[in-house]
């Protein structure tokens, strides 16, 4: 899930259709675009004779035939998801029952979510058969797909290292076309920063985001998104000083200018993200009647 700036046309992009994009990964685009998912989530196949699919997505009949289609009745060795956002993992049991196939990958996470979109809610009937661990692999015919635990966008994100290729699947970690919503209580800024760090000190070659084109200079884009965090802690300090104290929405209207208004209670949320992370490291605190200073 990210804030989506640039227009686009989802009609320009075929849904359920399966895509070749490597020697080993084929995706399938669901038909769920929106503001926060941008063209839709997209479902990746790994593997030739017998496959992965990683990050299911939606219980769409529509889009659960096409994964059908695209699996073309080959063995599959598991359905990984990345988290439990709506958009990404409902899927998972239909599949599973569909191929026989255990559901593997993120522990299993329900709260109440009152952050800004009906859809990104969890997914509470999600029931992996595996939890993986940081570093546990699942393998098939001529590939291994690595965990690799990336919290912050949620408390249970992993990315997936495809080893073979040198190609990390990155769930709503790293998009190309948008920053991640960091909204709590679940989502925290801490963390993604500390993972953005991990990802940033590996030396996977190509990104395959749940959302969006491939990111063929991964680094680069890791390193832009880290100082794009940091220039907007720096503006929510400076809004803080200037003014004394500040409510979340007069940050957003003054950082967000230009950005779509549907999009500001999803801003507003990493705000928050920035200033609880802010709190803990004394630099900013509540100053009560939803007002924050600086520390």
């Amino acid at each position: 899930m990210g804030l989506m700036q640039p227009p686009f046309d989802p009609a320009d992009l075929p849904t359920g259709v399966l895509m070749q994009v490597s020697p080993l990964v084929a995706r399938v685009l669901a038909p769920n675009p929106s503001p926060f998912t941008y063209t839709g989530t997209q479902t990746y196949l790994v593997g030739t004779d017998a496959v992965a699919v990683i990050d299911p997505g939606p219980d769409d009949p529509a889009h659960l035939g096409a994964l059908t289609a695209g699996i073309a009745g080959r063995p599959v060795v598991a359905i990984l998801c990345t988290h439990t956002h709506r958009d990404h993992s409902p899927a998972a049991r239909p599949l599973s029952e569909l191929t026989g196939a255990p559901i593997v990958g993120c522990a299993p996470l329900t709260l109440e979510d009152d952050g800004p979109r009906a859809d990104a809610a969890f997914d509470a009937h999600y029931m992996p058969d595996r939890i993986m661990a940081d570093g546990e692999r699942v393998s098939g015919p001529g590939w291994t797909l690595e965990a690799v635990a990336t919290p912050g966008h949620t408390s249970n994100h992993l990315c997936f290292a495809l080893i073979e290729e040198k190609a990390l699947f990155s769930g709503d970690h790293v998009m190309g076309w948008s920053t991640s919503v960091i909204s709590p209580p679940d989502g925290d800024m801490t963390a993604y920063m500390a993972s953005m760090q991990r990802l940033l000190e590996r030396d996977d070659a190509i990104y395959y985001p749940a959302h969006g084109d491939p990111v063929e200079q991964p680094q680069r884009l890791v390193r832009g998104m880290m100082g794009h965090r940091k220039q907007r802690e720096g503006q929510i300090l400076r809004f803080l000083e200037r003014n004394g104290s500040g409510a979340i929405p007069d940050m957003v209207a003054e950082m967000y200018r230009g950005v779509d208004p549907r999009l500001h209670s999803a801003a507003g949320r990493s705000v928050l993200a920035h200033l609880i992370d802010l709190d803990a490291r004394g630099l900013a605190r509540p100053a009560g009647n939803g007002l924050w200073r600086t520390g």
